[in-house]
């Protein structure tokens, strides 16, 4: 197929459904045709840029864009334009790809099921056997239900606690979330710092491995960037770690661990994780378990630092320096009409706001000790454990990058488990009054993302089926499985991905 074929026919993808996984699709007629008929030129001349040269790519709409829109998904940012292109999507554009418009998302990042948008709720492609619409997962849930829905060739999210990864599991793509600091930040609307980090999504691991490698490179904007000498020292030390060929020459130590056996599992997803960890046995690898004592706490540190970190970041849009500011008196006497109140309180969505006080708090003098300080503290304990089972030790954890850990034979060089604890929820059941609408609820699903988040660690979830079961709840079979991998070891996690990438098991009836 051409160029020009496969992205009319993306375009066509996004006008032709009721998805709403766009905020500003591109039109069916524009500039973009012509460029896409360049690549194409190019593409027959042998000239082509990159693998992308040509192809459509869709962009969170967090990520800022020169020449579309960026929201954020959010009453506040209604009005604002661009003045620049974050880095990535210059380096995407250099490499000849062609944005193909902007994501709906949970405003600022904030959620778990791309409903918490100003611009409507993201549907899930995928339905359950009574025709219901599925949760898209969030917050990268319309970059995930693009690629999903045939209307982009890839897309880029964004991870803070499993934005990527987890949309990825619910509508059966790939998602992958890199080692922190590899791909730059610079553009990308903050949520929260120390965790924000751009993903893939694509349709397969290798369409995500192109992507990653226009994209990982240092970038002297980002402050938080990882530099070109200090990601060749990382490189140094993980092939002085271990053997770079390792995965074709020696079987691998797949870590399972214990700590993600939980009681809330549905029996679908534990189906699949076990036939998974099956099959990489049966690839020649070596399946041992570990633990991870500090995982049960993950969850409840991340709902500490990152509203924190977000009460700060947001606390710029006031109508004054940034944001769209609320029309009516400054002050009339009312505290409620203050310009500053005022703004925030209708620009901002719920779940932001709830965040945003949640985050003040945590910061505030008097539970500052007991909340954030300790939530930092679990941050490290997660850290370690991590750091403990895996084989090859952390590049930035040590003095001497250069020199390995000695292994002791019980370590592990990747993590295998579920991406989400359960297949993708009803819409029904997470909107309006119904009883899972609790916002305990959505925080829920983040309990097998976020310690990778909190670690900074690649991961990646692809999409396995298991088919014949009578355990499932209703779907296609379909769930996501997630591999973690040590800080640098972005390489490995993609191969070990690629093994499992859209198994098809046969389940027990």
């Amino acid at each position: 197929m051409s160029l020009l074929r496969e992205a009319e026919k993306c375009i066509a993808n996004q006008h032709a459904n009721g998805l709403n996984a766009f905020i500003t699709p591109l039109p069916r007629a524009g500039q973009w045709l012509d460029r896409v008929r360049e690549a194409d030129r190019r593409r027959d001349q042998g000239k082509q840029k990159s693998i992308l040269d040509g192809r459509l790519v869709a962009i969170k709409d967090n990520i800022c864009t020169r020449e579309l829109p960026t929201t954020c998904a959010s009453g506040i940012l209604d009005k604002f334009a661009s003045p620049f292109n974050a880095t990535v999507v210059d380096q995407l554009e250099d490499a000849g790809a062609i944005v193909a418009g902007k994501t709906n998302l949970d405003e600022f990042g904030m959620g778990s099921h791309s409903t918490n948008s100003r611009f409507g709720l993201v549907k899930n492609s995928r339905r359950d056997k009574d025709g219901q619409d599925l949760s898209a997962g969030g917050s990268s849930g319309g970059s995930a239900v693009a690629v999903a829905a045939d209307q982009c060739y890839v897309a880029l999210g964004t991870d803070t606690g499993g934005s990527v990864r987890l949309p990825a599991a619910y509508t059966g793509t790939v998602g992958f979330k890199p080692s922190y600091g590899l791909i730059s930040r610079w553009g990308v609307v903050a949520y929260a710092n120390s965790l924000d980090t751009v993903g893939v999504l694509g349709k397969t691991t290798s369409s995500v491995r192109d992507v990653f490698s226009i994209l990982n490179h240092y970038d002297e904007r980002d402050p938080t960037s990882i530099s070109a000498r200090s990601r060749s020292r990382i490189n140094t030390h993980l092939q002085t770690s271990r053997l770079a060929s390792r995965l074709t020459s020696t079987p691998l130590r797949i870590g399972v661990p214990l700590e993600y056996n939980i009681s809330e599992l549905a029996p679908s997803v534990r189906q699949a994780w076990l036939m998974s960890l099956a099959h990489l046995q049966e690839q020649g690898h070596t399946i041992k378990t570990v633990s991870l004592p500090a995982t049960k706490h993950a969850l409840s540190a991340y709902y500490v630092l990152a509203p924190a970190e977000a009460s700060s970041n947001l606390a710029k849009y006031d109508g004054v320096r940034y944001g769209t500011r609320h029309d009516g008196p400054d002050n009339d006497g009312n505290s409620d009409s203050y310009l500053y109140s005022n703004t925030r309180g209708h620009g901002f969505g719920p779940e932001v706001q709830r965040r945003i006080l949640l985050g003040t708090f945590s910061l505030s003098a008097d539970a500052m000790d007991n909340y954030f300080i300790q939530a930092q503290r679990v941050r490290r304990l997660v850290q370690q454990d991590f750091d403990s089972v895996f084989h090859a030790s952390n590049p930035l954890a040590t003095n001497d990058l250069d020199a390995g850990r000695p292994g002791s034979g019980d370590d592990v060089d990747v993590l295998v488990c579920p991406t989400a604890p359960s297949p993708p929820p009803r819409l029904s059941d997470i909107t309006g009054n119904s009883a899972g609408s609790s916002p305990l609820n959505a925080y829920v699903n983040d309990v097998f993302t976020v310690p990778a988040s909190l670690a900074g660690l690649p991961a990646i979830s692809v999409p396995v089926t298991v088919t014949g079961s009578n355990q499932d709840t209703g779907t296609d079979g379909m769930t996501g499985i997630q591999v973690i991998g040590q800080y640098g070891d972005d390489e490995l996690v993609m191969q070990v991905g690629e093994i499992l990438e859209s198994r098809q098991f046969v389940g027990s009836p």
